[in-house]
């Protein structure tokens, strides 16, 4: 698929997230209160423009650097604008001159909005799978986000790489994207109505796994997923038998995390200090941190919380000076599970 005919369906075609065709570039999770308060100060124009549903940001972003991928309108990166602070920074990057516009005319009035003596956002016009080419300073992002569109680039093992280069060590990619359950075939995929609608575009789940390792993301881990409902008879059908998934991951720039999840003995406490989450952190969808209570983790998962802008939020138990073996219940299987005391597994012959 042509970046021309993306550009083409979501410049022209589209005018707003009605007339998508299906629910794909939707990410329907329940919109916290803050949340609201902020979309409520965007402007009429640039939410109109938007496609899609919900807003991908972490935790604790006051102060951040964030680059959007994929920024249309602006709706994103405005919202990110008042979280991150005045003394924050979003910058945004789209291939389609005419959502940049859009946004850019919105750059003073959200200023004003938001109480700001002057803007804290800028757009750049360019690829995602060419950030190289943009005047984005090397390791310079506490931060990258994208909202359903890295399935619509043309290269996505590009953008991940490219993303990697701009992240500080210690920052992180947190995006929500749409994944297939096997390899979408070629015809699928240039389909320009179904590539446009967020889904032959898609990849294969453990291709995505796999591209990101190799981008230098060594330990990608998904925070929330869901499967998605084709509400077009038409479509659905085209896409048959495929099975898509929306899912959003985390990808920490740590290059001292290990392939598997390793076990040292350490445990974390949540201090409940992080804004908007008094109670619980969720790491992931399988650490979901109590305040006050101590949480055993994997060496990986102590680093992404202490080599990262998470830190201050938590007390640290431990070291990596011995090592136990694989993390139980997340670092794989072990070949000694089930071996009987004289090293034989049960029914070997």
């Amino acid at each position: 698929m042509k970046h021309e005919n993306v550009q083409t369906y979501y410049g022209e075609v589209l005018q707003g997230s009605g007339d998508l065709q299906t629910n794909a570039c939707c990410t329907p999770d329940d919109m916290p209160d803050h949340v609201k308060a902020v979309l409520s100060k965007i402007h009429d124009e640039v939410l109109t423009r938007y496609y899609g549903c919900g807003l991908i940001a972490p935790e604790a972003l006051e102060g951040a650097r964030i680059l959007d991928l994929g920024c249309g309108a602006g709706r994103d990166v405005y919202a990110l604008s008042a979280l991150v602070g005045e003394h924050g920074k979003v910058v945004g990057v789209d291939m389609t001159p005419a959502q940049l516009e859009v946004a850019r005319r919105h750059q003073d009035y959200h200023a004003e909005a938001f109480g700001y003596a002057k803007s804290n956002v800028e757009f750049h016009h360019g690829y995602i799978e060419k950030l190289e080419e943009l005047d984005l300073e090397p390791g310079s992002f506490d931060i990258i986000v994208s909202n359903c569109v890295i399935n619509l680039a043309t290269d996505k093992g590009a953008v991940l790489r490219g993303a990697y280069h701009l992240l500080k060590e210690g920052g992180e990619m947190y995006f929500s994207d749409v994944y297939a359950d096997r390899r979408v075939p070629q015809a699928l995929a240039e389909d320009e109505v179904l590539y446009g609608e967020c889904l032959s575009g898609a990849l294969y789940w453990n291709d995505f796994l796999s591209i990101a390792k190799e981008s230098g993301f060594k330990d990608p881990r998904m925070v929330t997923s869901r499967l998605l409902t084709i509400e077009n008879p038409v479509l659905e059908k085209r896409v048959q038998p495929l099975k898509f998934l929306s899912a959003t991951y985390r990808l920490f720039k740590l290059p001292a995390l290990e392939p598997a999840c390793e076990d040292y003995g350490q445990a974390v406490i949540y201090k409940g200090t992080i804004e908007h989450a008094p109670h619980v952190f969720a790491l992931d969808d399988h650490h979901i941190i109590e305040a006050g209570k101590v949480f055993p983790v994997c060496g990986n998962t102590w680093m992404m919380l202490q080599d990262t802008r998470l830190a201050p939020h938590f007390e640290f138990i431990g070291s990596f000076e011995t090592h136990f073996g694989i993390f139980e219940g997340c670092g794989g299987n072990s070949p000694f599970n089930g071996l009987e005391q004289d090293g034989a597994a049960p029914g070997c012959c």
